[in-house]
């Protein structure tokens, strides 16, 4: 378990069903604040399931179960009585498929805030999220337009200044690239190695290369259990579990 620096997320004993299928099995996770971490392992691994229980995106799924706790600023964000609208407010959510709404790219980007009470300048505030983005310079003079209407790269960062509006500590992000041609997940990858000054970031990636680039720690997940967890480096070029090496050198996967 990582053990550096105050953690944005603490995971302990987690475990997630969906009716008697087990998907997640006894995950213990530390997250320090301000990194970037990896999820790594085959499809159906669990690592999908695991991210969207952070931020209690599972709720919306029919008979899923997560017991063990999530802790957020040391409150387990599956306590009673806790706002799941609010967890969401403050851990963020990329999914793997751009989906900016039918409207305006301002519209993308003040929607959110503005249903949250807030009392700032609205127009400043989509200017810096699209900034902090990296988009600004290719929409600034169409903000207006419809957001369906860019590129599926930029759609998925229009997606991300829609994240980073609400002004969360924690981002979640599902495949990210998966829909992308090169150039744009270069754009993306540089994003988020751009964004670890102000959030945390927590990827699922089947692409090993990318979570070599851009992550601090990796997470390799198989059949619902976490395998190993440590700084990126060591789980890449040395490993303490075998399965781990197994499949960061590809002989499975």
């Amino acid at each position: 378990m990582v053990t550096e620096g105050a953690a944005a997320l603490e995971l302990r004993d987690v475990n997630v069903s969906y009716g008697t299928h087990r998907a997640v099995l006894d995950v213990n996770m530390r997250i320090p604040e301000r990194s970037i971490v990896a999820m790594i392992g085959p499809s159906g691994c669990g690592k999908s399931t695991l991210l969207r229980s952070m931020n209690r995106m599972n709720d919306f799924v029919t008979g899923a179960k997560v017991t063990g706790e999530f802790l957020f600023r040391g409150k387990d964000i599956y306590a009673p009585g806790t706002d799941p609208v609010l967890v969401r407010r403050q851990i963020g959510m990329v999914f793997q498929k751009p989906n900016p709404f039918p409207s305006s790219i301002k519209k993308n980007i003040s929607w959110g805030p503005g249903i949250n009470g807030y009392q700032g300048d609205m127009d400043k505030l989509v200017e810096s999220s699209l900034k902090r983005a990296a988009l600004w310079t290719e929409v600034q003079d169409k903000l207006d337009d419809s957001g369906l209407a860019l590129s599926g790269g930029q759609q998925q960062r229009l997606c991300i200044a829609r994240a980073i509006a609400m002004d969360p500590d924690v981002i979640l992000m599902d495949e990210p690239c998966s829909a992308l041609d090169p150039a744009s997940t270069l754009k993306i990858e540089r994003l988020i190695l751009e964004l670890k000054e102000r959030f945390t970031i927590v990827i699922v990636t089947h692409n090993m290369q990318q979570a070599r680039r851009c992550s601090d720690y990796t997470a390799f997940m198989y059949q619902g259990e976490l395998v190993e967890f440590g700084p990126t480096a060591e789980v890449f070029e040395s490993p303490k579990v075998e399965l781990t090496r197994d499949y960061v050198s590809g002989r499975f996967g």
